[in-house]
């Protein structure tokens, strides 16, 4: 959950590298923020609660050619100045991303042992523990204390006694990035400087020495092992809000071409034959995820059960992990994830893989755990997404997993009706005023129910978990038929009801839920992509006539059309849709 980073230089600053990187790293947490940097053989460290920001007036007086650096989603010990990263003691510095689970027992030996500890953090036993070890080796004071360690962990640990970091890798994200000027290690590729050319992505126990002049990969017994060394390209760093106000609007802008690019990746990048046997020859289909990514997949669901005639069902991975299903060789697992790093939803694959269960993952990161795990990897081509709500991912999500439902028809089909739902977005994207008129009443609302059926209840579920995020409104996703055995108690004229209507077929089943909020003097507003029904209802409520799209294909269209809304309610409201209170962008914690 927490973004972490460090620099080794040959010359100049690595301070002001790893500060420059943490605010590319703060999507990852934005709780409180710290560096150390090494110099002279002496360690020095700053850290404070709140944005990364605050630690500008110290973190300009850092010099050193090593430093680390840390942006905190808050686990254990709430986010203040002394449970900021990073942790010091004796001669180590360390940053932690990850969570250790045996950490009170450690504490509890430790302490009997003489140790003190100043914070409520799971991750100052790390450095309490390798300070422990330390008898004039830091690699092997480290490789000790990881071997206790239960949990995961990414580890970034400098040494008073020694220029470079040390790096552990184990069940949470790291790459190491190279240069001509040094070495950086960091949570994820996209926060990487500009200036990196190629990357190493640790396996799972690696632990590296990172110098400014090499970079040297041990398993967890110290053995010397090879890592491949890939070069990645400047079209990864997209990180700029190029011009928008926020990222979150710059992000929904970009998802007509994440469709035409995940098209494109799917067809450069699959190993469609396989593919093929795969999606065929499945006795079931199980698509699993979390959040967004596990909306995505109420969407696929559809797609799944109407065009490979196949049972498709689909889990929250949080869920699955600990009650997987019996799973046979001809089962197909799809994991949704836009990260590729959410612990909940590899640990839920990885045991059904175990089982025999063949996996596909559907992932934003080539270069992720997720990718190490399953048999195939069909790629989101969105680009960096910065926002911590999922936006264009969500919408590479529904294109990637289309495709892959098509994999029983034709492709060339697909492609075709991908590129006009991806042009339905651009047109819908050319007026905002319909959006601004709902976010106003989301924002003076008490509550925001969210409805439909079939495909637009899969929007509606991911609509609300949107403006939830960003806008702190409370609201809920409940399929339509389903209002009055129970939410229609909670109607009233300071609730808005926002009704998903894109089939044609569903239409007027979902005109007379609209007729029975409004009858309970609730407000509403409609979201549909027809014409009659838009003339039907415009007298009664809010209407927004999308553009015209197949009933297969309308969450593309809807889904963005209310991202919009959770967008302006949150801006509206003054929140900040970057970055809400209490989330982080990758969760790879339980």
């Amino acid at each position: 959950m927490c973004g972490i980073i460090g620099v080794v230089r040959k010359s100049g600053n690595a301070a002001e590298e790893v500060f420059q990187g943490l605010l590319r790293l703060e999507y990852r947490g934005y709780d409180s923020a710290g560096m150390s940097a090494l110099d002279g053989g002496k360690i020095c460290t700053v850290k404070r609660g709140g944005r990364v920001s605050n630690l500008m007036p110290e973190a300009e007086r850092l010099k050193g050619s090593t430093a680390i650096g840390h942006t905190r989603w808050a686990t254990h010990g709430e986010p203040n100045d002394t449970n900021a990263h990073p942790h010091c003691s004796g001669k180590f510095s360390v940053v932690h991303n990850g969570i250790i689970e045996n950490y009170r027992q450690l504490k509890e030996e430790l302490s009997d042992g003489g140790a003190t500890f100043a914070s409520d953090t799971d991750s100052e036993v790390i450095v309490k523990l390798i300070d422990f070890y330390y008898k004039g080796d830091a690699l092997k004071a480290v490789a000790r204390a990881a071997a206790r360690l239960q949990g995961s962990f990414a580890l970034g640990v400098l040494c008073a006694d020694r220029e470079g970091i040390i790096a552990v890798k184990y069940k949470s994200p790291a790459v190491v990035g190279f240069d001509g000027n040094g070495a950086v290690l960091c949570s994820d590729i996209p926060a990487l400087p500009a200036s990196v050319t190629s990357v190493c992505v640790p396996e799972d126990g690696d632990i590296a020495e990172i110098t400014a002049e090499t970079v040297t990969f041990y398993d967890s017994k110290l053995t010397p092992v090879n890592r491949v060394r890939r070069p990645i390209f400047p079209e990864q760093f997209t990180l700029g809000q190029g011009g928008y106000p926020h990222y979150m609007i710059k992000e929904i802008h970009e998802a007509e071409r994440t469709v035409a690019e995940t098209c494109g990746g799917f067809f450069r990048n699959v190993d469609v034959k396989r593919l093929t046997e795969y999606v065929r020859g499945a006795d079931r289909i199980i698509i699993t995820g979390c959040g967004t990514a596990y909306n995505a997949g109420l969407a696929a669901k559809s797609y799944f059960t109407e065009k490979c005639g196949v049972f498709c069902q689909v889990e929250i991975a949080s869920e699955l992990r600990y009650s997987p299903p019996k799973v046979t060789p001809a089962t197909l697992v799809i994991a949704v994830t836009q990260s590729g790093e959410t612990a909940d939803t590899i640990e839920a694959v990885s045991a059904l893989k175990r089982a025999g269960a063949r996996v596909v993952a559907v992932t934003n990161c080539g270069y992720s755990q997720i990718t190490r795990v399953a048999h195939l990897v069909v790629p989101v081509c969105a680009g960096a997404e910065v926002c911590v709500a999922a936006t264009k991912s969500y919408i590479g999500q529904l294109a990637a997993l289309y495709l892959m439902a098509k994999l029983t028809e034709d492709l060339f089909t697909a492609q075709e009706e991908l590129t006009l739902a991806g042009a339905g977005i651009g047109e819908l994207l050319k007026s905002e005023a319909n959006a601004e008129e709902i976010a106003r009443q989301c924002a003076k609302s008490s509550a925001v129910f969210f409805l439909g059926r079939g495909l637009d209840y899969a929007v509606a579920v991911e609509a609300s978990l949107k403006l939830k995020e960003v806008s702190y409104v409370f609201s809920d996703g409940y399929p339509a038929g389903e209002l009055k055995h129970g939410t229609l108690a909670l109607i009233d004229e300071n609730t808005l009801s926002v009704v998903v209507i894109c089939n044609p077929a569903l239409a007027e089943k979902c005109c007379n839920a609209v007729s029975q909020i409004i009858s309970r003097r609730g407000k509403v507003a409609v979201i549909t992509c027809l014409a009659d029904v838009a003339e039907k209802l415009k007298a009664s409520a809010a209407v927004w006539l999308l553009p015209q799209c197949s009933a297969v294909l309308s969450p593309f269209v809807s889904a963005v059309a209310l991202q919009l809304v959770a967008y302006k309610t949150a801006v509206l409201l003054g929140r900040d849709p970057d970055k809400p209170r209490n989330l982080a962008k990758s969760v790879t914690v339980e």
